[in-house]
């Protein structure tokens, strides 16, 4: 599974209402196209760039960010984010 699951933290919220982006934490193995592609087909959405970071706390994070027909915030919603 290369998606574990979304953040909510203060900064992600506002990734997602300045940049239209989403956070999420993911296997530390997967690559951006591995993470680009299963974002897409998980949640039926159109993904324009994937950027990573490895934590502290040994977590790989995904920061997705969405093209302009896909709101961030829509898919935070049904994802009980929001």
């Amino acid at each position: 599974m290369i998606i574990k699951y979304p953040l909510s933290t203060e900064k992600a919220i506002r990734l997602m209402e300045s940049e239209n982006k989403l956070v999420f934490v993911v296997d530390n193995k997967a690559s951006k196209q591995e993470i680009k592609k299963a974002v897409e087909d998980r949640f039926d959405v159109k993904v324009e760039q994937v950027r990573t970071l490895n934590d502290f706390k040994g977590r790989k994070k995904a920061y997705v960010k969405f093209s302009a027909e896909t709101p961030a915030i829509d898919l935070a919603t049904k994802l009980g984010l929001m």
